[in-house]
């Protein structure tokens, strides 16, 4: 073995074998193999300087792939470091080196947007070094965070609860979350009203003004005002004033990048931000095609939107072979990052061959795999083609006093929509003249109240992130799955609800670390760390301006901050154990317990009743044998197992509702079911057959390709979408 090639993750490895002689090597890492110890703090400074040292060290289960790493680089000639080419991914080949016993900056670096035999060898071709500026922005990153919450955790944990933590851009994205929840108790709804109108026994039409002024939405704000233009226009005649029409193009949509991957994920897929990325990782690192296993997509932690030349001109040829000349532009479109300090990587996530199509990759990816691809691959051909183009129509109807105005829209070139889809329909006028009398056939007002903003969802969080700049490619996903894992937010029908904990803790923090919770200063420290990245910052003087002052607080905190953990003694006995009773706070408001817990788990209501006990049922658990009780939780009753927590078996109380539609994929029964998310539809087979929909499959085959179809509503417009190509038609 002449050369060694070291990557992090085994899926990888295999791939990029598959493109490479046997002077070749190539392993992996199974991600990070050295990093600060989870036991301690792992920080000293420097009583001279003041510099932060890190204490690195090699986790036990890493010891194994270390030795394994140090013996082939014994034997090698050349070792490559070929870890992903973003901050973490340098930081990890650092590593990497430093565990095996080499210097990083003498180890040739290579580096790939695709992991393709093409992309392979000129990387190959092109060693670099180890980027040490990127590597201390990391690992600046990791010392801010670890400071941060092994300092202000335990201080949560003191002053409030067990097991909380606090985190410099966590921490801040609860504060957006709760910041929302307040809107929304604060909202007070305010009245409007909106008149609608049918002319021609058809036209449908809006109040567009009365009296020569212009009505808006918010103009009518009573019953009264609304009333006085609808007698008002009942007594008119009316007449065609304005007829007209223009042409508007539709934009094409830049190719992904990770955040818009995880929104359109989101609100096309149902995918969670977490399920995007591991979906996206497989298809980088390599699944099998007819032309062997390689990776399908580019990198998919990445905040630029620049694509490759040559990637752009075989998509322009794709598009002119496969749609014709109108379909593309005569020149190629470029798209730029709108973002600061967007360098995570080079490229847009696009598919690396685009003959690669989805109907080939059909054959050879999982169904979550390819509803994903399909995504990736359909918007970077629409970023290379032609623009949409529409007429819109307006036609006013005019009065003694009022005016209506009706709207029209219609397609006239699909452009792009070829192969994103479009899935709404042509609203179409009559043929009028200017100065025809038209019928006023109907008339109504309608009583509306403005609504409160509504609840985030993890794509519209992931957004608003983007736009505030907290965070970067490679923390969103992660940071809403540490929310969800801290039990400060829970999923409920896809909107995130805060639990009770959450406003507490966020409240200590308002008050005496305001800086942790603020989106400014968080934002303002990304900026910072990209300048590092730069070469621009010294990473050790970012640290220092942080950690004096921060520490200062934790032991202000330590002395002032009241701790909010005390329970207040009741004066009344325990029936069960005769122990004191206490009122204690819960993540559902005040509530009376035994001072003997966990030995005694007696409790009560704060207005004296008992606690609902489980009810007994004749039912036998299916897998201990233990008698079935009725359990209430948030969602309703059900039932659970009589010896939880040693055996967990649930079900439903009320029997699924089951489908008249077979399962497409064994013909069985299809059952209605309730899941975290909300409702979903599954086999009843399960897990012997693993078909689920997040949609409600109906009696209707996808003229496309023959398969379920299932119901589902998107933009107030009923559909059908086939569940395996995702072809859509109107309801």
């Amino acid at each position: 073995m002449k050369n060694l090639i070291i990557v992090e993750s085994p899926a990888k490895a295999r791939t990029i074998t598959n493109f490479l002689g046997k002077e070749y090597k190539v392993i992996a890492s199974k991600g990070h193999i050295r990093d600060l110890p989870k036991s301690s703090f792992g920080i000293t400074i420097d009583e001279e300087s003041g510099d932060f040292i890190p204490k690195y060290s090699i986790p036990r289960e890493a010891n194994p792939t270390v030795k394994e790493l140090k013996k082939l680089a014994k034997a090698a000639e050349t070792v490559y470091i070929a870890t992903d080419e973003d901050r973490e991914g340098e930081a990890i080949g650092y590593h990497i080196a430093k565990a095996i016993g080499k210097e990083p900056s003498e180890l040739p670096r290579i580096v790939f947007h695709e992991i393709t035999k093409t992309a392979i060898k000129r990387a190959l071709d092109n060693p670099r070094s180890v980027n040490m500026d990127s590597v201390d922005a990391q690992q600046t990153r990791r010392l801010l965070d670890r400071i941060v919450g092994y300092k202000l955790s335990p201080l949560l944990a003191s002053k409030i609860q067990r097991g909380l933590s606090a985190g410099r851009v966590q921490s801040s994205t609860l504060k957006i979350v709760i910041d929302r929840e307040r809107e929304i108790k604060a909202f007070k709804p305010v009245e409007y009203w909106s008149i609608d109108a049918l002319f021609q026994k058809n036209i449908e039409s809006s109040i567009y003004s009365f009296d020569g002024n212009k009505i808006d939405k918010m103009t009518l704000g009573n019953e009264t005002s609304a009333s006085q233009i609808v007698n008002s226009a009942k007594a008119e005649s009316f007449i065609v004033t304005s007829i007209e029409t223009t042409k508007r193009k539709s934009k094409t949509p830049p190719p992904f990048m990770t955040s818009t991957l995880q929104q359109s994920a989101s609100t096309q897929l149902g995918f969670s931000p977490k399920k995007t990325m591991m979906v996206a990782q497989k298809l980088y690192e390599g699944v099998k095609t007819d032309k062997g296993t390689m990776g399908v997509i580019t990198y998919m932690r990445t905040d630029s939107l620049s694509l490759a030349k040559e990637a752009i001109s075989s998509a322009r040829e794709f598009i002119k072979n496969e749609f014709g000349n109108k379909y593309l532009p005569s020149k190629a479109k470029n798209y730029t990052t709108k973002s600061k300090g967007a360098q995570e990587a080079h490229e847009a996530i696009r598919p690396t061959i685009v003959e690669f199509t989805p109907q080939i990759a059909q054959k050879h990816l999982g169904a979550d795999e390819l509803k994903l691809y399909r995504l990736i691959y359909n918007r970077f051909l629409a970023c290379q083609m032609t623009e949409a183009e529409f007429e819109t129509q307006a036609i006013l109807f005019e009065g003694e006093k009022s005016i209506f105005k009706a709207s029209g829209r219609r397609m006239l070139f699909d452009g792009f929509y070829k192969v994103t889809g479009y899935t709404e329909k042509d609203k179409l006028l009559p043929k009028l003249n200017k100065g025809q009398k038209v019928s006023l056939d109907d008339i109504k007002a309608e009583q509306h109240f403005t609504e409160p903003p509504p609840r985030y969802n993890e794509a519209s969080l992931i957004k608003k992130l983007e736009s505030l700049g907290i965070g970067r490619p490679s923390t969103y996903a992660p940071t809403v799955t540490t929310l969800q894992a801290r039990k400060y937010v829970e999923l409920e029908k896809k909107r995130i609800h805060l639990t009770e904990i959450a406003f507490t803790v966020i409240e200590m923090l308002e008050k005496h670390f305001p800086d942790i919770v603020d989106s400014g200063f968080t934002a303002n420290m990304e900026e910072t760390l990209d300048m590092v990245a730069e070469g621009e910052k010294n990473w050790q003087d970012i640290l220092k301006k942080f950690y004096a002052p921060f520490m200062e607080r934790i032991d202000k905190g330590k002395r002032e901050i009241k701790s909010l953990k005390q329970a207040t003694p009741t004066g009344e006995s325990c029936p069960k154990c005769e122990a004191e009773l206490l009122l204690r706070k819960g993540r559902y408001g005040e509530f009376i317990a035994c001072s003997n817990f966990p030995k005694c788990k007696y409790t009560k209501n704060i207005d004296g009743t008992e606690s609902d006990q489980p009810e007994e049922t004749d039912e036998k658990c299916d897998k201990c044998g233990s008698a079935m009780v009725i359990k209430d939780s948030r969602r309703g009753k059900f039932l659970a197992c009589s010896s939880y927590p040693k055996c967990k078996n649930a079900k439903s109380l009320i029997p699924p509702r089951e489908l008249t539609v077979p399962c497409p994929l064994c013909g069985g029964k299809i059952q209605e079911r309730e899941g975290k998310r909300g409702v979903f539809f599954g086999c009843a087979s399960y897990p012997k057959c693993k078909f689920i929909s997040n949609f409600e499959p109906i009696d209707k085959k996808c003229p496309e390709c023959d398969y379920t179809m299932g119901k589902k509503t998107l933009s107030d417009k009923d559909l059908y979408e086939c569940l395996k190509c995702k072809h859509r038609i109107d309801a």
